[in-house]
């Protein structure tokens, strides 16, 4: 098996991170040693791992003590990396001392970013990349023309990667139109352990299910789970449900953000509930089995995990066009709406699923059969060994 240098991010929680550590797993359940690369503050650094901490699953190292290595970093967000001076320099003697077959960077918006290209050329070490920044092709809003801007100041650095991962033939059509070989381009939707994220059995016997069920109580539940900031727009959505108030029904609001603050404040009626950021896994598998509604009203996106985790849970999904959820949803599989006026559409919407829970149970059906058709982790992980295979062998 070739020996991968994943680099990437380990926190804060997002779909960057989700997506790296659920591909690692994967990546060693099937037998491939990887070296962890990834950021971290001054702060934190001493909390380096030693070799006794380290997993069976990584004992196939030549070098144990290279499984996971830290790069120093001014800022770490959801959203961008600012490395310290020196970061580049232990990037370049790590890779030295590791010496991988292949190296493979989940790109988290950072400067060196664009240094990959020349250090990999130096170590004469392939170079791939999975780039997801959100997006909406039709640059509807504000935050689409800002997030097409990223797209064309990255375009120039990814040609020069020998494979760029995209999760949608839109996404990989933005970029050839930038310029990038489109030999050089490989679309690999995101994927979800559909054994993990599956609708819950009929008794509800897991004490966590119980649990939630128990905090949520007997109203219906409609759900929203991700980032509180203004690229999400979780302003329309409450605003749709304040003006609406679907009876019997409750609309759960799950993660944190920069908007949460004043969206919150003036906002905490019975029927909203403010549940926070949620680490545990498990509760939030609970949550997306408990919803009978997933909600996802985003102005810009590239392809959500929340959403393929809810879809494989088999929860009704509601989502705009944005990025690749439209396609992700598209015949049947959910109900997608444009990014535009989103509060008009669902002040429609949300009577109607109320009003119709067999709708609703049929929608979640055809969401789980999507997410087994098309995004299962075993899926994702194939197509990236026919890839590493392409520039390793």
């Amino acid at each position: 098996m070739p020996h991968i240098a994943w680099l990437g991010k380990k926190s804060p929680f997002c779909g960057n991170v989700t997506y790296g550590i659920s591909t690692i797993k994967a990546l060693r359940g099937r037998g491939y040693p990887i070296s962890f690369i990834h950021f971290d503050t001054p702060t934190t650094l001493s909390q380096k791992i030693s070799v006794s901490q380290l997993t069976s699953d990584e004992s196939n190292l030549k070098n144990q003590s290279e499984a996971e290595v830290i790069l120093p970093c001014f800022i770490k967000s959801q959203v961008y990396t600012i490395p310290l001076p020196g970061a580049q320099k232990e990037l370049r003697e790590s890779l030295r001392r590791i010496k991988p077959d292949l190296v493979h960077a989940s790109l988290t918006l950072s400067p060196l970013d664009f240094r990959l290209p020349d250090l990999c050329q130096q170590l004469k070490v392939p170079l791939v990349a999975t780039f997801h920044p959100p997006f909406d092709a039709s640059q509807r809003s504000f935050m689409a023309g800002a997030q097409q801007l990223t797209y064309e100041i990255y375009a120039p650095a990814l040609a020069r990667f020998d494979r760029v991962i995209v999760f949608s033939e839109l996404q990989a059509r933005i970029l050839c139109k930038l310029g990038i070989e489109k030999e050089r381009v490989a679309v690999i939707p995101n994927g979800v352990d559909t054994d993990y994220w599956m609708p819950a059995s009929s008794d509800y016997t897991s004490s966590i299910l119980k649990n939630v069920r128990q905090r949520l109580g007997t109203s219906r539940v409609f759900l929203y789970m991700g980032r509180i900031a203004t690229e999400k727009n979780v302003e329309a959505l409450i605003q749709a449900w304040r003006i609406i108030r679907p009876t019997g029904c409750k609309l759960v609001i799950v993660g944190d953000g920069p908007l949460r603050r004043s969206l919150q404040l003036g906002n905490e009626e019975c029927d909203i509930l403010w549940w926070g950021y949620e680490s545990n896994r498990d509760v939030r598998v609970a949550l997306l089995q408990l919803a009978e509604v997933f909600l996802l009203p985003s102005l810009v996106e590239g392809l959500s995990l929340a959403l393929l985790e809810a879809m494989a849970s088999g929860t009704a999904c509601v989502a705009t066009d944005a990025g690749a959820d439209g396609e992700v949803l598209d015949r049947g599989a959910g109900i997608v709406i444009s990014t535009q006026e989103v509060t008009k559409q669902l002040r429609t919407l949300l009577p109607i699923l109320r009003d119709q829970p067999i709708l609703t149970a049929q929608l979640g059906c055809r969401a789980r059969a999507r997410a087994l058709e098309r995004y299962t982790i075993d899926r994702n992980i194939d197509a990236l060994e026919r890839l590493y295979g392409e520039l390793v062998f």
